[in-house]
Parts: structure tokens; sequence; C-alpha cells
């Protein structure tokens, strides 16, 4: 074990525990964070030991991105307009190539930290249109939010929103019935922001599925299980939250209601996914001069149909937890952090990615 000799007997306690209670069962998370914690401290091999599989899930904003709206900055960007993104998407391949290709080709495009780099660069250059690629779950979208709501947002900036929300696509799990889980651990940055409320649904009919908000420590995971477990030993099936030294039941009410403000849930393609009902965030009507989609929609057009995979990559099976990643074919051999097939090996949030780094490059 990879910890401070306190926490080990922790953990050890914790695992013994989960056997002693003699559940076997299969749970997913949903947090690119809460699988790198997974892989880097050995969890899975602890808890298999006591009778527990944790599938991966949806977990990572990037990878479920579509190569679709990739292809929408790419165009933008061949067009003469400036485009900004996390440097996570830089890379992600489409069949019209990727960001840093359109780049190297020319175009003008620049990686930023945060939504704040973009406006200040929209200032910079008032004749040229700039556009903020923004993607990320409720925990990034309120920072989205806030130049539009600002006076001085610079005439010349607009926004592609690729943003997603988890409940719906929660709900598409469920009804797809393919990865037949017995709870969920529940993204704890993003309930630091939503609360625990809207996980509520899923602990009752017809899902009666015990949920648990996790942190992000070695030892927040395990208990996480552990409470899982015991909902299932009591015939419960709450939402629980182990994080409480962050989330709170109301969650952060002044990001909600900046989310509410400005954004309409809208039908969405995720990658691997079906279209998933009221699972993205677009921009209200009044910010329609803010809008990439509105402003550039001329260019949009243009955009090429692509692939939603290379050929070979299971990206979509990864992130609807049906496999691991090294159970793609590519993993490890055609598919590299160097030579990335698909956003899982590219995002530092991606299953795949975390696997090649941290845990086995090979089968």
């Amino acid at each position: 074990m990879m910890f401070k000799y306190r926490d080990e007997q922790t953990a050890k306690k914790i695992l013994e525990g989960i056997k002693n209670m003699g559940v076997e069962a299969k749970f997913m998370h949903i947090c690119g964070t809460h699988q790198d914690t997974i892989v880097r401290f050995g969890l899975e091999q602890m808890l298999n030991d006591v009778g527990i599989e944790i599938a991966q899930g949806p977990g990572c904003p990037v990878c479920v991105t579509t190569s679709q709206e990739i292809a929408d900055a790419i165009t933008l960007a061949r067009n003469g307009v400036t485009v900004t993104a996390f440097g996570d998407l830089m890379r992600v391949p489409t069949t019209i190539g990727s960001l840093f290709q359109a780049k190297s080709e020319g175009a003008d495009v620049r990686i930023v930290y945060s939504i704040d780099d973009a406006v200040k660069m929209a200032r910079d250059q008032p004749d040229k249109p700039l556009v903020f690629v923004g993607v990320g779950f409720e925990t990034t979208a309120p920072s989205t939010c806030v130049p539009l709501h600002k006076d001085n947002c610079p005439e010349n900036f607009s926004i592609y929103s690729c943003h997603r929300i988890c409940p719906p696509v929660l709900k598409t799990i469920f009804d797809l019935g393919e990865s037949h889980i017995q709870g969920l651990i529940e993204p704890g940055h993003v309930a630091v922001v939503t609360g625990t409320d809207m996980f509520q649904p899923f602990s009752e009919g017809p899902y009666n599925m015990p949920q648990v908000v996790s942190g992000f420590e070695p030892l927040d995971l395990l208990m996480s299980v552990y409470m899982l477990c015991k909902q299932i030993k009591d015939g419960r099936h709450e939402v629980e939250n182990e994080y409480t030294r962050l989330v709170k039941r109301e969650g952060n009410p002044i990001a909600m209601k900046l989310i509410e403000d400005t954004f309409d849930p809208v039908d969405r393609h995720w990658r691997g996914f079906p279209v998933v009902p009221k699972s993205a965030l677009a921009l209200k009507p009044e910010f329609a001069d803010h809008d990439a989609t509105k402003v550039h929609e001329d260019i949009l057009r243009t955009t090429p149909a692509v692939e939603a995979e290379a050929k070979g990559c299971k990206c979509g099976d990864v992130l609807r937890g049906l496999i691991k990643s090294e159970q793609c074919p590519m993993f490890g051999k055609v598919c590299k952090p160097t030579n990335p097939m698909g956003p899982c090996m590219v995002s530092a949030e991606g299953n795949c990615s975390i696997s090649y780094r941290l845990g086995n490059k090979r089968l």
C-alpha cells in the first residue's frame, strides 16, 4: 500500500469491514480524479480481493465531448477565428485532424488556463473574433458564465459550449442496462456546486440505486465503498455524503443560479452514447451575441461530418463502463500518449491515459 502508516492501518480496517459484510457488487464512479486515485494507489486490486469491482464511467469532460464538436472548433480555427481552449482538448484526434494540427497549419489556436485568459485575449485583439471552447460538467460551467454577466464583455468574444450535466447521463446509463451496477460513487467536485439532492431521484424507484458522494483521497474512496456495501447489506438505497468536509446538501446556490440564468439544457450526443436528453448546456437566447453557434453559424455550416471514433478505438465502451482501458485492442500498442487514437488517452482525466501512466502499459 502506498499509504502513510496511520492511513494504511485505517485502510486495512475499512477493507476488513467490507470483507466481513460479505457483499459482492459492482459499483461505478463518474470522475476522472477518482479513477486516478484508484489506479495510483492500487485500490482496484484491494477492492477486488474483498469482492468489489469498480467500473469506470463517463467522468472525463474532454472524453465525452464528441468528435463533431471538436471538428466545429477546428473548422472555426481554419476559417480565421481565434480558438481558445484548455490544453487537454488540443490533442484530441478527429478524422479532420486536431486543434494542435490546425495550429501547426497556421490557424490561431491558443491554450488558456481560464476563461479570463480568453476574455483578455479578445480584448487585446478587438478586430478579430475569438471563441472560447467551454468544456466540463457542473464544476466548471459557472466560471464560463461569469464574463457574460459583466458589462465589459468584449463584442468579439463568444463561447462554444460543450458543457454537460451529470443526472441525464446517469439516467441513460441505467436505462441502457448494460453496466449492471449495484451502486454509484458520485463525484465530489460536482456535488460541491450542485449539492446532493440532484442524485436523489436515482435512489428512488424505479432505480433504487445506493449512492455515496465521495472525496478524492484513497481513504475517501475506500470509505465510500464501505458505505455502499453497508447500504446493500441493510437493504437501503439512499444518497449518502462521505465528502462532508466540502459538500453540503444545498451545494453552492450562487453557482447554480449562474448556470440557471445563463444556460438552457438541450439534447446532445455524448461520446459513446446515443443522444442524451437535456444533458448539455446551450447559451440562452439573450446571450446570442456571444454564442459561437449563432455568431459563426455560417462557418459552422461548413464543418464536415467526422467519424465518431477512430477505427478500432473503444473509448465509447470505456466511458459506458463496459470494458477497462486495457481491454481495448489498441491500448499500449497503436494507442499511446505519444500517438493517441481517442480522447481517453489524451486527457489527464481520461481512463486510458491514467491506466497507461500509472498502471500496466500493456496487457
